[in-house]
Formats: C-alpha cells, sequence, structure tokens
C-alpha cells in the first residue's frame, strides 16, 4: 500500500466525518464493543481514538493477545522442558517474561543456565536445530491462527531437510471457540455484557469472515474485521452502532485490502495438514473444547509433547492477578488492585502487562485513568 494511501486512514477530516456520524447514529444509546486482536488493543491506545470517542461507547479488551491467553501450565511446561539435559528451547521473545503459576519466566531459567534462545521465525529455530545436532532444539508454538501456518510449514521443512532434532511444542490456540465461550458463559453483571465485535485482521486474513457467523445468527451479535488505522477503527464502530440502531446482527469485512471473505484456502489447507484440533486451557477462561492445534500423528516425529511425554495439567492462577477477568472484558485492567503497583511493565505479575500486545501494558504506557 503507498504512503499516499495509508495516509488517507490518518486523514483528520475523514475521521472526524465518521466520528461525527458516529455519534449522531448513536444518539444517546450506549455501546459496549469488544476488540479481540492485541493490536487493535495498542492502535486504539496510541493513535488517542479512546480519548476522542463519544462517552457513550465503552471498549473493552478480550482474549486476542495470544501471549496473554497462554496458561500458567503451558508455561509451566515450557519451564520444566527448559530444564532438561540435551534441550535447547527456541521462543518469540514475548514469551520470555510470561510467569507460571509459581511466578519464575523462561528469561529467570535462561539467566539460571537453561538453553534458551529468542528467534524470529521458526525457520531460525529449524537453523538452530542443524546447527546443534547433539541437542533436540524445541519451539514453542503459541498464538492463534496467524502464527500456526508458519509454525506447520516449518515442520514440513525440517522433514523435507532431514533436521531430526527439531521439535514444536504446540499450544496455539483458535480465535472462534474462545468468542462462542464468551458469549455461552454465565450471564455478566447488568450492564457489564458485550454488545458487539470487532475482529482481528490478522485472524480472519486466515480463517475468513465465515467462523464469526456465529455470532450473529446464535448469538445476536454485529461484528466488524477491521484494519488497524485510526479511520478503519472508526469505521467499524459505525458500522456496530448502525447495527445497534436497526436492530440487526451481521458480519461485515471491513478490511478487505487484506482480508478476503474466504480466507487464504492454502494457510488453512497446510494447518490441517500438519495439525488436528483438540481442547485447549485458555488463561483466565478456562478449558475451551475445540480451541487448540496439537501436531497430527503424521508429524509425530517432530511432536515435543509426545517425544516428552508432557502432560498439561491446569494449575492455579497467579495471586491477586486479574489478567483472566481483563481477558473477557469484564474488568478494566486499571482496576485490578495490583495494577501499577504490584504490578508495571518493569515487573510484570501477570502476561496482560508483560506483552507489547497486553490491555494492561496499554492502559499502563498511556496513562489511562
Amino acid at each position: 500500500m503507498s504512503l499516499e494511501i495509508l495516509d488517507q486512514f490518518h486523514d483528520p477530516a475523514l475521521c472526524r466525518s465518521v466520528l461525527d456520524r458516529l455519534c449522531t447514529t448513536l444518539n444517546g444509546k450506549p455501546l459496549r464493543f469488544m476488540e479481540v486482536c492485541g493490536t487493535h488493543t495498542v492502535a486504539i491506545f496510541r493513535s488517542g481514538l479512546r480519548s476522542i470517542l463519544p462517552k457513550e461507547i465503552v471498549h473493552l479488551s478480550g482474549p486476542g493477545c495470544p501471549v496473554c491467553v497462554t496458561h500458567e501450565a503451558e508455561i509451566n511446561a515450557f519451564l520444566d522442558l527448559a530444564e532438561k539435559p540435551g534441550v535447547i528451547i527456541a521462543t518469540f521473545g514475548d514469551l520470555m517474561r510470561v510467569p507460571g503459576s509459581r511466578g519464575r519466566t523462561l528469561k529467570a531459567a535462561q539467566a539460571d543456565g537453561a538453553r534458551v534462545a529468542v528467534v524470529y521465525s521458526p525457520p531460525d529455530a529449524i537453523k538452530l536445530a542443524a546447527e546443534n545436532p547433539d541437542a533436540k532444539v524445541v519451539f514453542l508454538g503459541v498464538g492463534f491462527e496467524t502464527t500456526a501456518p508458519g509454525v506447520a510449514a516449518s515442520l514440513k521443512m525440517a522433514r523435507a531437510q532431514g533436521v531430526g532434532n527439531y521439535r514444536v511444542l504446540s499450544f496455539h490456540k483458535l480465535v472462534p471457540p474462545a468468542l462462542t465461550a464468551l458469549l455461552s458463559d454465565a450471564d455478566p453483571a447488568p450492564g457489564q455484557g458485550i454488545d458487539a465485535f470487532i475482529m482481528p485482521g490478522h485472524v480472519s486474513a486466515i480463517i475468513g469472515i465465515e467462523p464469526y457467523r456465529v455470532v450473529a445468527e446464535r448469538y445476536g451479535k454485529a461484528a466488524a474485521v477491521a484494519g488497524f488505522e485510526p479511520l478503519d477503527i472508526l469505521q467499524a464502530l459505525l458500522f456496530l452502532a448502525e447495527c445497534q440502531r436497526d436492530g440487526v446482527a451481521k458480519v461485515a469485512n471491513l478490511y478487505r485490502r487484506v482480508v478476503r471473505d474466504e480466507g487464504n484456502a492454502k494457510a488453512r489447507a497446510v494447518m490441517d495438514e500438519v495439525f488436528t484440533t483438540v481442547d485447549a486451557l485458555w488463561r483466565g477462561i478456562g478449558l475451551i473444547p475445540g480451541s487448540g492445534l496439537e501436531i497430527a500423528p503424521e508429524y509425530a516425529a517432530f511432536d515435543a509433547k509426545r517425544d516428552f511425554a508432557i502432560e498439561i495439567k491446569d494449575c492455579p492462577p497467579l495471586p491477586g492477578c486479574k489478567c483472566g477477568e481483563v481477558l473477557k472484558g469484564r474488568l478494566a485492567p486499571n482496576l485490578c488492585p495490583l495494577f501499577g503497583k504490584a504490578c508495571t511493565p518493569a515487573k510484570p505479575v501477570g502476561p496482560c502487562m508483560v506483552s507489547t500486545e497486553g490491555s494492561c501494558a496499554a492502559y499502563y504506557k498511556y496513562q489511562v485513568d
């Protein structure tokens, strides 16, 4: 996309025009929307949109930060694996400071002598494995449908290249089942429900918009797939407000410069070949049926969970941390008793303060009252 076209999505006059239409459409009626994607969380704060939205708009952050929803029990498994002899953990950097149930992190394990390497892509982990034939290099597979195809492709690559000491520990999660779980949950307190959703642009580029239709058809909630520029977000909010005004629940793709309605069939085919769908634990939410990806039997030779007989068991949340309530849209981050006191980006207690996509970190950085 050219810079000239991109500038249009920041144009003050265009943004003001949509904002005015949004105010008129709301006509004083509140709209509680949840943005599912962590990148949207940051974009809303960084652009200053949150400070100019009409008072009727209530902004809720959802379970769309991949690091934030990685369960404490899964972090514990990472830490246990890092302590095994002959193992090198390969991971994206944002997992390094996420605490397990005992407050320990991969960064602390690395400082104590564990072999933990930060990589920028799964192929980097394959290269690390090829350079260390006497060790098993385990890539930590976390994230949503956005990163899963790349990890799936890395297993095919490792097999084709004969890199037999490459492993993946897959804790990938799927977004649509989490939305269903949120909407199927017990009724929240009055005035704390979700009226509509802004759906994640990156995930939608893979899965398309069809999986979101259940949100509208079964639960009566409007949803819009949106980009990450100010005008993208305002247009999505306008669409959601119009749906509320008209009493309809629809799903719209408002990010057509990136997202096709049908998604990316090739990426999904790779995922379907390498992974199978399983139940998965989500931090703060619990077990969600059919929301995880496990390595298929055909690629069992590369599956760290099978190789090391890893069992994942639920465990208590970190004491005092309200990250789970934040991820469900039931609590604003700054209302957590630890926020800005015991829990800061420099010394985070929970993952919502660790990740750059976490809503707690965004609240802290942009000093939201």
